[in-house]
């Protein structure tokens, strides 16, 4: 079957689409339609070829279409497409929730590197074993924490930070703190989520702490949080803020959350982000490049508080939903994992990352203030105007004139004026190289 046109396409979702979804400038020149995409590489409708910088939210992380991954789909679609997954189970999500348990709290005890196929059937001990509920989008991942706190707590209220973004369901939006997402529908929000300040230098622990513990002397069961900030535009706390989270929870009896849906499986050079200050959380969410493109999520946590949290099944569980564990998303899981450790990307995640941030940072443009950082292969350039204001109008320009050079970049943060990397981790430094380049040429021409 021939690919529609672009015009066709975007004709088609402006009459049947919910028009808060795509953004479509007139004349054309935003967005282009994409028709496929393998590797680090994406193809429009019109056959042009760009080097994609997104991974497509991070989801990529093997390389889009992981030849690999692509195999275990088919091979699950083949046999069991569907099922009764919290009924009648399924090979694959048994194997799925070992496996997760084996990467997160088995590996983190034992402080040394996971040999994926080995841990799959090896026996442990019930203290370092993880549980986890298998979930289909990054939020329901996080409500699914939130409920096993306040289950396991009794505590009602959450302790988020500002700038956070955890989702936008209902529940979510209750610790998600931008106003863009929250404010058409607060009459509606039960406000359960507490704010204290995401910290942008040392300096500023120290205040952070003080709000963090007045918050927990109160109602509040959880902290959540990010371990960096990437739809906040990329912000990197510092090395103890972590660590003190976890001091201060242990103290106070609350549980900590963390939710590494973008930074987790390798996207910050390690593991999990938690990884880099040696924290280990109560509750960890994933999702993203957990599957490689299945839309499937997962919250995990320590057995021991599982079991505490959660009623043992009786025939109707209080939380589930029909597509859990879906086979086809198990088995995608599955492969992707195992490429992610037979591939390496984990430790080119850090190599590169490193290369990208120091390029980033040499990038001088007279009359904009600009400001890279990030970790491993999540990266961010802060675009200002010499008054320090948020250069929004100039980051989108930036993002279209990279789009006619062959790129795929998004801008992000709450002014929507940080210019984010986050590749496959499959990229090459070559590749990341020609970014920069385009990216540094791109900006001369708009100064």
């Amino acid at each position: 079957m021939e690919n529609m046109s672009a015009q066709r396409v975007f004709n088609l979702l402006r009459r049947f689409e919910s028009r808060n979804l795509t953004y479509i400038e007139r004349g054309g020149t935003w967005p282009i339609v994409w028709s496929q995409a393998h590797g680090n590489y994406v193809w429009d409708s019109e056959g042009k070829k760009y080097l994609d910088m997104t991974a497509g939210f991070g989801v990529a992380a093997a390389g889009h279409a992981n030849p690999a991954v692509v195999r275990a789909g088919k091979r699950q679609m083949a046999s069991l497409l569907h099922g009764l997954s919290d009924v009648h189970p399924h090979e694959s999500k048994a194997t799925l929730v070992r496996l997760l348990s084996a990467v997160t709290y088995e590996r983190w005890s034992k402080r040394k590197p996971v040999n994926i196929k080995k841990q799959i059937l090896k026996n442990t001990s019930p203290r370092t074993v993880a549980k986890t509920i298998l979930c289909n989008s990054g939020f329901e991942a996080v409500e699914a924490a939130m409920k096993t706190a306040f289950l396991a707590t009794g505590k009602p209220k959450v302790l988020a930070f500002r700038g956070a973004y955890h989702g936008l369901g209902y529940g979510t939006l209750n610790v998600t703190e931008r106003q863009h997402f929250r404010a058409a529908f607060r009459a509606q929000i039960k406000q359960f989520g507490n704010f204290v300040r995401f910290p942008a230098d040392a300096e500023s622990l120290e205040s952070i702490s003080l709000a963090v513990r007045k918050n927990l002397r109160g109602d509040v069961g959880a902290v959540l949080v990010e371990p960096v900030q990437v739809r906040g535009g990329v912000n990197v706390p510092p090395d103890m803020f972590l660590p003190q989270l976890r001091k201060l929870c242990d103290e106070f009896g609350a549980l900590l959350i963390l939710d590494e849906i973008y930074t987790g499986f390798g996207r910050t050079g390690r593991w999990f982000a938690c990884e880099h200050s040696a924290t280990v959380p109560d509750l960890i969410c994933v999702g993203k490049a957990l599957t490689g493109g299945f839309p499937m999520s997962a919250c995990i946590g320590r057995a021991d508080l599982m079991d505490t949290a959660w009623p043992v099944a009786t025939g109707d569980p209080i939380h589930t939903s029909t597509f859990l564990g879906n086979p086809v998303g198990c088995a995608m899981a599955l492969a992707q994992i195992k490429q992610l450790e037979l591939l390496k990307l984990v430790s080119n995640s850090a190599v590169l990352g490193k290369y990208l941030l120091r390029t980033l940072s040499e990038i001088e443009i007279p009359g904009l203030r600009l400001s890279a950082r990030g970790l491993g292969l999540l990266a961010g350039l802060e675009i200002r105007l010499p008054d320090s204001s948020p250069a929004s109008g100039r980051a989108f320009q930036v993002v279209k004139r990279m789009l006619d050079r062959g790129f795929i970049v998004l801008p992000d943060g709450e002014y929507a004026n940080v210019i984010e990397f986050t590749p496959p981790l499959t990229i090459k430094q070559r590749e990341l190289a020609r970014a920069v380049r385009a990216l540094t040429e791109t900006l001369e021409e708009l100064k």
